[in-house]
């Protein structure tokens, strides 16, 4: 959870690994405002440079929901996408790309207390807002957010707040490089990471599988553990970003 000795862990141990790629790495720190007070957390920002001036942005929170007194894993929700993102900065830290790639991992995406338009995508409110007073979110080309994509039964929603264009484009990458299986054709809306950039004008997609379990009974339980993901669909939801990356940016 956010502002927890094991989140100071991860940062330390996050920003060891990107440095290591060779990254330029940013340290966003700033305060969320939560039921519990004024709240130190910090969005770990990670930039490949690329020569057209404009940038494509891949997204993920790293934090877990607080359930004090309770044995929460979040291996899906949290873990999943910080892990995705790792994988694929690993990846395009060996290739070159037309335009910057940056990977996020945010911070306070979980509510602190029940999830409302003031609690909840802490970090990546505050980084919208950051990245349009310094002119960064005009050079936005694509963003797309990652969430919940590790789970064994993979079905990914098309999440109907995001960018249609966007969404249309990896939806096409889904069936013509063979995955289009777990992509599903129906959807709706979720509130996550992308609608602070999505209400600024970004074009900005949400991946997610929000389906998780039996009746959705593995979310935000004690039953979100590592032995309900599977290598293979986070296998399935990196190579079709990646080829949209090269798609859209060229390489």
């Amino acid at each position: 959870p956010p502002n927890s000795a094991a989140i100071r862990s991860m940062q330390t141990w996050l920003l060891g690994q990107l440095r290591s790629m060779k990254y330029e790495v940013f340290e966003d720190d700033f305060k969320g405002d939560t039921p519990r007070g004024a709240m130190p957390m910090k969005n770990i920002i990670a930039r490949k440079a690329g020569s057209s001036g404009r940038a494509i942005v891949f997204t993920g929170h790293y934090d877990t929901k607080l359930f004090p007194g309770r044995n929460f894993v979040g291996a899906n929700d949290g873990g999943a996408s910080a892990a995705l993102l790792l994988e694929m900065a690993r990846i395009v830290a060996g290739r070159s790309y037309k335009d910057d790639v940056y990977f996020v991992w945010f911070d306070g995406e979980e509510a602190i207390g029940e999830w409302s338009q003031t609690d909840g995508v802490h970090g990546s409110r505050h980084l919208a807002a950051k990245w349009s007073a310094d002119g960064m979110l005009a050079r936005v080309k694509a963003l797309i957010n990652v969430d919940m994509i590790g789970d064994k039964d993979l079905d990914i929603m098309q999440e109907m707040n995001s960018s249609a264009p966007l969404r249309n484009l990896v939806w096409q990458v889904a069936k013509e490089t063979g995955y289009g299986k777990y992509f599903r054709e129906d959807g709706g809306a979720i509130e996550d990471d992308h609608i602070p950039f999505l209400r600024r004008g970004v074009n900005a997609l949400d991946l997610i599988d929000f389906n998780y379990g039996p009746n959705h009974e593995y979310w935000h339980t004690d039953k979100d553990t590592i032995d309900k993901l599977s290598a293979h669909s986070f296998e399935v939801v990196g190579n079709v970003l990646l080829e949209t990356l090269r798609r859209l940016s060229g390489s």
